[in-house]
């Protein structure tokens, strides 16, 4: 397994990904190619995918506002699971963050996903009680169920 830094070209393979792992909080405008794009080159060093010869089987979005950095759509393809592939990207997008200057990260994850929570937990990143999410949006997305 090889893991670089992901490149726009590696967008539809990678939202083949993502579509092959359940629960994926997706939307037609900030997931589309267009919204990757501008992702990517805001946070060119903390976005990664794992590579098995040729295929994508693990992707990391991360990116941070100076301050503090975010973790977005960690997918690991479904074959590939319980192999450290996401641990690996994990290690690498944290050691990313590091190199830039950050010194805390952030999640956010459904509560109905038990097995990711379990697994971010293992990780090491714990849980908020003290804090209530919100978003308002600015335009209409429309959800990608995976």
């Amino acid at each position: 397994m090889n893991i670089r830094t992901m490149l726009v070209s590696d967008y539809e393979a990678v939202y083949a990904l993502w579509m092959s792992c359940a629960g994926m909080g997706l939307n037609d405008l900030d997931d589309s190619k267009e919204g990757i794009a501008r992702f990517l080159k805001r946070n060119p060093e903390t976005c990664f995918v794992a590579e098995n010869e040729k295929d994508i089987i693990g992707a990391i979005l991360a990116g941070n506002d100076g301050r503090r950095g975010y973790i977005y759509h960690t997918a690991v393809h479904p074959k590939w699971r319980r192999q450290r592939v996401a641990s690996q990207l994990i290690t690498t997008v944290l050691n990313a963050l590091k190199h830039i200057g950050i010194h805390k990260t952030a999640l956010v994850i459904f509560t109905k996903n038990k097995d990711g929570n379990a697994f971010w937990e293992n990780e090491g990143f714990s849980a908020r009680n003290d804090l209530v999410y919100r978003n308002k949006a600015l335009t209409e997305l429309k959800r990608i169920d995976t």
